[in-house]
């Protein structure tokens, strides 16, 4: 049996990049968080699941209140190795970066634009109106566009040769990054950007959300650590909800083992910018939010 040689696509090797920087520059620290949800699910399958608003809408919402607890987790660190010096700036606007798997098969990380007080409804027809353009997208051209700009920007800053570089290679060779030009192009762009992925849908937002448990729904086990988009402070990895048994206490304080509904999130975090006790404030949010579920009925609409 024959290897078989493919040489990565532009948007292979705008994560390669990415995730290599990531592991590089960013000295990571990882926290499992592993809440039980049974209540929250429970409402969530008989009250919240009927109108139509999936279990990952619903995380994604209760995450947006846990960071409005824990501002210093939705933040960007500007870090000059050569100074040993750099900032943190604060965001405001809460932005998440989620990836989703294209039509093509190829998952690509799109960005759900200033959240904070969406509704659940919202969260998700955001999210169904990124699905419907990804449908006219081309990802070999947006990925262009985005990698363009970014080498364009990184020339501008002094770091000519280097990314003269990486222009040549990926213009000639077997690995060159294919992109319309003449009538495709046209054609392409007359595609309205109401109807297709822009590269604003694709530029990193202010903490990265990725959910495997979507892919697989009976999957075992959990994220131990997940990279942080450079720029970035955070990154949460979610797992697949599993039932566990679990120690649970009557309200006479004595202890049993019960079937309950665990859910494991990873909580990766880059040290330069956070200590843990900035991640708590987050923690005890989600605790709070997973002990009384009913607040979440007022976010649906």
């Amino acid at each position: 049996m024959a290897n078989k040689t493919e040489y990565l696509t532009i948007q292979r090797k705008m994560v390669a990049e990415m995730t290599s920087k990531s592991w590089q520059e960013i000295p990571h620290v990882s926290f499992n968080y592993e809440p039980d949800i049974t209540d929250i699910y429970k409402l969530y399958q008989d009250e919240i699941k009927p109108l139509g608003l999936s279990f990952n809408t619903l995380i994604l919402r209760i995450i947006v209140e846990g960071l409005k607890e824990a501002k210093a987790m939705n933040a960007e660190i500007i870090y000059n190795y050569k100074l040993a010096g750099g900032k943190v700036i604060t965001k405001d606007e809460i932005s998440i970066s989620m990836p989703m798997i294209l039509p093509s098969g190829e998952m690509m990380t799109v960005t759900l634009k200033n959240v904070n007080d969406l509704s659940m409804t919202g969260l998700r027809n955001m999210i169904i109106d990124l699905r419907r353009r990804s449908f006219s997208t081309n990802l070999n051209e947006v990925m262009y566009d985005i990698a363009k700009g970014k080498l364009i920007e990184r020339m501008l800053h002094g770091q000519v040769l280097s990314q003269g570089i990486k222009i040549l290679l990926n213009q000639f060779g077997k690995g060159k990054a294919r992109h319309f030009c003449g009538k495709e192009k046209r054609d392409y762009e007359s595609i309205p950007a109401t109807d297709r992925l822009m590269k604003d849908d694709l530029n990193p937002g202010t903490i990265t959300v990725s959910n495997v448990g979507s892919l697989y729904p009976g999957l075992r086990g959990s994220f131990s650590l997940l990279e942080i988009l450079p720029g970035q402070v955070v990154a949460i990895g979610l797992g697949a909800v599993q039932d566990r048994a679990t120690v649970v206490r009557d309200k006479e304080g004595n202890k049993d083992l019960a079937a309950r509904k665990i859910f494991p999130m990873c909580i990766a975090f880059d040290h330069r910018a956070l200590d843990f006790n900035e991640i708590v404030p987050f923690i005890k949010k989600l605790d709070e939010i997973f002990a009384n579920p009913r607040v979440v009925l007022d976010w649906i609409a």
